[in-house]
């Protein structure tokens, strides 16, 4: 395996939590991704649910988690249904999980092979009360295929119309939103990677330089050192790209005298790491961008001293408005008119700020999370605040990723360089 995974005792945990969220009698139902093809024989590259992933440990395809509590047998708690292995896949894939395997990996005891699934859910059907069936219910999801989830949700309703289902996803957007230790290790491997590739990056820009040059440099890092890659398609804008929110064609020349912001980050065993970093093409800012610059890293600094368990995300927000607004004031962006003449709805700072701040960041970059509950110790958020000056072909984000204490909080990537003149210097070293 390419990374080390966590400790089986991790993934227990996790289901233990879980199965305190399931009603009586009821049962919870988690699929694997699949494996999606794109044309001819083609295939992308497999990416696990992360659910299924949290819960077990389980990092490969046609894969089933059940979790029944109240089994009146024993070995039924828990289960794991797997890919059955042969010599002709091993021989053309490599060898899937033994059931051996499987339970040194997940601590899950029960293994069967997927072939026993519908017989032994019968037997699972006729004691329970219901069953919790999982989808993606993140609030930003688009999803235009039919998951696994989605299409095993169709066939269980058909086949058993009677039986009462439950959602899963909020008890799992709850469970998985307060990160174990061992996670937050994890995604400290992740931004260490990050780091060692934006350090690789300081040394190489110049002007003339493709913006997918350094992309590629990044990615060099990042495999080199067990990352299967980027968590997300980065995004490498210069100049006038920087005010596209989500460019990510990375195909400009950088040119002298424009900034080059990079969002980009790192995935170490599926967890992922977010960083943005803005950095002069010719290694100097000039006196307008590094005060544009510092505007942002004042606001990111007091942003990141606002997250504390009990606030709620809603008033962080705001209060980072305010902040945001401030700073706009101060570097001739906005002026009083402009905030006098604000709406609740529209304020004023939205023309040059127009994302959040802050998001939820685990197994996925845009991770679950209680968006309508007191922020927590163990939460991870990014803190990503924004300037973005078309008409200057400027845009300016700063993004690092904290770890909620229930005193303070641990940033992630504090040991990457931020200030101005740290990154000039390196660049100019």
């Amino acid at each position: 395996m390419r990374y080390r995974p966590l400790s089986s005792e991790v993934y227990i945990q996790h289901r233990q939590a879980l199965s305190k969220e399931l009603k009586p009698g009821f049962f919870a139902i988690f699929n694997s991704n699949d494996i999606m093809p794109t044309s001819a024989d083609g295939t992308l590259p497999f990416k696990q649910a992360t659910d299924i992933l949290h819960l077990s440990g389980v990092d490969q395809e046609e894969s089933i988690l059940v979790i029944f509590p109240g089994a009146s047998n024993a070995a039924h708690k828990e289960m794991l249904f797997l890919k059955e292995t042969n010599d002709e896949i091993a021989i053309w894939e490599g060898a899937k999980l033994s059931k051996e395997q499987a339970t040194a990996l997940s601590g899950v005891k029960t293994i069967y092979w997927l072939s026993d699934f519908e017989r032994v859910l019968k037997t699972l059907i006729a004691e329970a009360q219901g069953v919790y069936l999982n989808s993606n219910e993140h609030t930003r999801a688009s999803i235009e295929v039919e998951t696994r989830d989605i299409r095993f949700g169709k066939w269980f309703r058909s086949t058993y119309p009677n039986v009462s289902i439950e959602r899963s996803a909020p008890h799992m957007h709850r469970v998985r939103s307060v990160k174990h230790a061992e996670e937050i290790e994890q995604m400290q491997n992740a931004c260490d990677i990050t780091k060692a590739g934006f350090e690789r990056v300081l040394k190489m820009v110049k002007p003339g330089v493709k913006e997918y040059e350094i992309e590629a440099e990044f990615m060099h890092e990042f495999l080199s050192r067990g990352s299967r890659g980027f968590a997300y398609t980065p995004i490498i804008a210069s100049g006038f790209n920087a005010c596209v929110l989500h460019y990510i064609e990375n195909e400009d020349t950088c040119k002298d005298g424009d900034v080059i912001l990079m969002d980009v980050g790192a995935e170490y065993g599926n967890y992922a790491s977010d960083m943005t970093r803005c950095v002069p093409v010719n290694g100097k800012f000039s006196a307008r961008q590094k005060q544009v610059y510092n505007a942002v890293l004042s606001v990111m600094k007091s942003a990141t001293q606002l997250l504390k368990p009990g606030v709620m995300l809603a008033e962080y927000h705001v209060q980072v408005g305010e902040l945001m607004t401030e700073q706009l004031l101060n570097i001739g962006l906005l002026d009083k008119h402009d905030v006098e003449k604000q709406s609740k709805a529209m304020p004023a700072y939205k023309k040059y700020f127009m994302h959040g701040t802050s998001h939820f960041i685990g197994l996925d970059v845009h991770d679950v999370g209680l968006w309508h509950e007191p922020i927590q110790a163990g939460n991870v958020f990014t803190v990503e605040p924004g300037i973005y000056i078309r008409e200057e072909n400027l845009g300016i984000r700063l993004e690092n990723d904290i770890v909620i204490l229930e005193n303070g909080h641990r940033d992630l990537m504090g040991h990457i360089p931020l200030e101005a003149e740290e990154i000039e210097d390196i660049m100019n070293s």
